[in-house]
Order: C-alpha cells, then structure tokens, then sequence
C-alpha cells in the first residue's frame, strides 16, 4: 500500500486559503493557492496530501450542503481538478475528508424535510421526531453530532444514504482521481457501513486508502481488512508531548510497545497508524512543548516510530496557536510558506522515512530507556535502524550492545561507530542504519 511509505501534509483549505468563516455564496478561486506550494511540499519530502473538508458547506466545512460540489469559497470544481492534477503531476498523491456522520442544516435534502416534514421523501435520511422541537425551533426535533445541531446526523441505516454517499465518492474519483479518504469521526460511524465502503473503494481504484478519525479504545474495531486500512493514532499523539514535557520518554515508549512491541499480546503489530504531532483541532506542537529545542526531537519520534507521519501546515517551520484561542487560530492562512531549520530538518526525516524498509514496515523493540533518552529498534525486510534521541540539554553516553560496530545516520548520512559507548549530544536524534 502506497500510504504505508508516505508522509502525509495536511491542509485545512477554508483556513489555508483565508476563506470567509460563513459561506458568503462568492466564488473564489482561493484553492489556487495550493498550487503554489507544491515546490515547498515536495522540498518538505511530503508525497501525499489530506485536504480537510473541501465540499460545499455552512460553515467550516464538516456541515456538509453538497457532496458533490467545490465550496464556493474555494473555487468551482474545474479549479480543484487542476490542483489535484498538479499533486499528481509531481507524484503527490490526494485524500480527502469524507464528512458522513452528519450534514449541515443548509443540506438540500434536509432542507425538504423542514419544509415538507412527514412528507419529504427523505424524511428517513435523517432521524426524526416530528412530535418535538429542535433548538433552531423547527417544530420538529432531529439528532445532532454530539448535541451539536448545526451538525445533522445522517441515517446510516438507510440504503439511500449510503448510496448518495457512495455516488458522491464515485464522483471524487472520476473527476479529481483521488487516492484516498479521511473519514471524519470514523468511531461514530455503522461497522456495517464500513465494511460496504471498503468494498465499494475496493472496486472503484486501486490501492484506495482509508483512513479513519478515531480518538480512544481498541482501533482494531474500525481498522481491519474488512474495514480501515489505518486510524489516527490519538494515544501516542498525547504520549508524544507529555513525555517531552514532562521529561519522562517511559510514557511515549510504554504506549509503543504496547501497541508495536514484539510480544504476542501486542495490539496493532504490523498496523500502520496515522501519527501526528498537531492538526487542525488541537494546538500546534510549537505552542503545546515546554522547551521549543525539543521541536525537532518530537518529529524525530514522530517519524521514527510505527506509523504514517503527517505534518500540519505551517507547523513545519514551528507556527503557533493555542486551542483556546479557537478555531481560526489553529486553521491559520499564511502568505507563503516559511523555510527555515526545523523545515529542512523535516525533510531529511522524510527522505530517511519513505527510503527505509526497516522505518516503513519494521517493528518496534525498546534497547534504552532513561526519563529523558531512549534507544530503540525498528528491523524489517533484512534493515534494521536504531533511533536514538536525547531529551536532555547535556551530553550522553549510551552503552548497549549493538550488534555490530558500525552504522550510518539516515539523516545526515554520517557514520557512526559503536565503539566504547555511543555519545548523544544534548537535544539530539539519529536514524542509525546497521551495517551487516
């Protein structure tokens, strides 16, 4: 599977593009833009992009009005069709959000049932109580994402939903040839759907990926091979910055073996899980990290450890905002893309990731850990690489028994010999690849 030797770049396109929070019904080309930064994407060594809702909507876009059509704030379909081409063009695959839990209240067909109620043919696309109220006091009461009810919930259960669904995903592929899905909060969604959707995909491209959004629990209930290819892996999110923070690596590594680790009871041995330092709900990594010279250690972890990396635009070159700050802090717009050491340091992550068996498909097993170093190993196809970071400001000597004496750091390319202990200097990581 193409994802499984990917780096992911996220774009939330509303925010990217400095679009109107409410959908002012103005075409603008806005989602242009992207084109512009694909030199900066391809520099930063990402070769897949995830674009956040792109669709018509109320608002913020996971209000969905029309599957099938380009927010106006963005452009007209024409206009995304030639950024996804232009992705493909520099081999740069394209997913995108599939919001189908739920819709918004300017989607057409609940907008017939507000006005036809019980006679609305798509009275059951949704789930009704005629006999109540709603909170826009629409004399009839209809379940909400969450309580929220700007935010529609979709009845999974009815095969004409399903189908307009998957009539809309149909579309996306023959007009834009995308590659893959995100599903929005893919925990709430029918396992019965599931397991439809990955079949319908199955046959629509090949190597069609599907990710989920899922937050807490056993992720083997969505990612399965009847079901997702891969989940967001919202543990080791957490794991990620509280270890750093707290300078206690015990919590990120602990949460790694138990889901990576080499003992049979392992949970998601072989998985390739979606992992991220931030994303457009939660607050950059360079605001959530104590000391910002751990900024470069945590992609290093990020990139090293089991999984899929994604990097959130802007986050690249150490942008700030806060959750508290709200919404539009953390889906910024910026003129242009920001090059700088932490973006470059990025890339060289990227080039060791995709070009490593061993970092693409190898397991994990933990060879030193202190609260603020750790040693562990990634072995696949005949390659095995030790990544080593030091979360200290000082120096430290590391003593193991590598298993051989010389190797070669996958992202500075320099050798490294074993011989009497291997120094970490402070604030430090290396990818080291293990000569036979």
């Amino acid at each position: 599977m193409w994802a499984y030797e990917s780096v992911f770049y996220q774009i939330y396109p509303l925010g990217f593009c400095g679009a109107p929070y409410e959908n002012d019904g103005i075409t603008e080309h806005r989602i242009q833009k992207v084109k512009e930064w694909i030199p900066h994407i391809k520099k930063l060594g990402a070769n897949a992009v995830y674009f956040s809702p792109v669709f018509s909507s109320d608002t913020h876009g996971y209000n969905t009005r029309d599957y099938k059509t380009i927010d106006c704030r963005l452009g007209t379909n024409a206009d995304f069709k030639e950024v996804c081409d232009a992705l493909h063009k520099e081999g740069i695959k394209v997913v995108l959000d599939g919001v189908f839990n739920h819709v918004g209240r300017g989607f057409t067909q609940f907008q017939d049932v507000l006005k036809n109620r019980e006679s609305s043919p798509y009275r059951d696309w949704f789930h009704i109580d005629f006999g109540g109220n709603s909170n826009y006091n629409d004399g009839l009461w209809y379940e909400g994402w969450e309580g929220h009810y700007d935010l529609v919930k979709l009845n999974l259960s009815n095969p004409e939903v399903v189908s307009h669904i998957f009539s809309a995903v149909k579309s996306w592929v023959e007009e834009f040839d995308i590659d893959g899905l995100r599903l929005d909060v893919a925990y709430c969604l029918t396992h019965d759907f599931l397991r439809q959707l990955r079949s319908f995909t199955e046959g629509l491209k090949e190597e069609f990926f599907l990710l989920g959004e899922t937050l807490h629990g056993d992720y083997r209930q969505w990612m399965n091979p009847q079901m997702l290819h891969s989940v967001t892996n919202y543990e080791c999110y957490k794991g990620l910055f509280s270890s750093f923070n707290s300078m206690n690596l015990f919590e990120i590594v602990h949460s790694l073996l138990r889901q990576f680790g080499p003992e049979e009871w392992t949970l998601y041995k072989g998985e390739h899980l979606l992992c991220f330092v931030d994303n457009h709900d939660v607050s950059r990594i360079a605001s959530n990290l104590a000391d910002e010279k751990h900024l470069p250690l945590i992609y290093a972890m990020a990139f090293g450890m089991p999984g899929i990396p994604c990097v959130y635009y802007g986050s690249e070159w150490g942008a700030k905002a806060a959750k508290q700050e709200g919404d539009p802090a953390l889906r910024a717009c910026f003129a242009e893309p920001v090059e700088n050491e932490l973006s470059d340091w990025i890339a060289k992550l990227s080039e060791a990731k995709k070009h490593s068996s061993a970092l693409n498909y190898g397991g994990f097993r933990s060879i030193v850990l202190t609260n603020q170093q750790c040693i562990f190993e990634r072995k696949a196809e005949g390659e095995r690489v030790l990544v080593a970071i030091n979360a200290s400001a000082d120096e430290y000597v590391a003593h193991f028994d590598a298993g051989c004496g010389m190797a070669v750091d996958l992202i500075t390319g320099e050798a490294h010999d074993f011989g009497g202990g291997s120094r970490l200097p402070g604030y430090s990581a290396f990818f080291w690849k293990m000569e036979r």
